[in-house]
């Protein structure tokens, strides 16, 4: 029996030996923000720059560079048109962008990216001269992001349009057209 009694005492006592001695529960705190803030430093950081640091890669274009026109090339078509051939431009954006500001002229049919979308552009072009230059734009985001563009060129690529053209906006509209003082219209779709 007095055995058992110091065996409790020896075992109460290495208990508070080895454990923590008493704390304001602030100090707990402190410690378990540091030991998550050296966790997040530890494991979360250099996954978020391995997986972020690549670029985005664009899905494959189905024009060639000498289907793509600048901005101020297109601006100055539209300026000083040569001859009785002006290029037909299309807007295969969304409706919002296209009645904030769009290319004077430009035809508006839908956004590209939706299947309704890209009936109506079928439909609007069917009854083209397929030798008719027509140009797409979009300008929603960059163009090696834009979810528009291709899909209206593979569309009125595969009804056998020889003359297509995209306008290259490497930001947006509003950054590559707006704001460089190029031409642009206002309201609604012109169909």
């Amino acid at each position: 029996m007095m055995a058992m009694r110091s065996q409790k005492r020896l075992g109460a006592g290495v208990r508070r030996a080895f454990s923590a001695p008493a704390r304001p529960r602030w100090i707990g705190g402190i410690l378990c923000a540091a030991a998550i803030a050296f966790l997040a430093a530890r494991f979360a950081v250099p996954a978020l720059t391995t997986t972020a640091a690549p670029a985005r890669k664009a899905a494959a274009n189905p024009w060639t560079q000498s289907q793509v026109i600048q901005p101020g090339d297109l601006a100055a078509r539209i300026a000083h048109p040569q001859g009785s051939a002006k290029p037909v431009i299309v807007c295969a954006g969304f409706h919002t962008l296209y009645e904030g500001a769009h290319i004077p002229g430009a035809y508006f049919e839908g956004p590209a990216s939706s299947k309704s979308g890209l009936e109506r552009l079928k439909k609007w072009a069917s009854p083209l001269p397929r030798t008719t230059e027509i140009i797409i734009y979009c300008g929603c985001c960059p163009l090696d992001h834009c979810p528009n563009v291709r899909p209206a060129f593979a569309a009125l690529q595969s009804m056998d349009f020889r003359r297509l053209r995209v306008l290259s906006l490497p930001q947006d509209f509003a950054t590559d057209w707006v704001a460089k003082g190029y031409p642009t219209a206002k309201g609604a779709r012109r169909n």
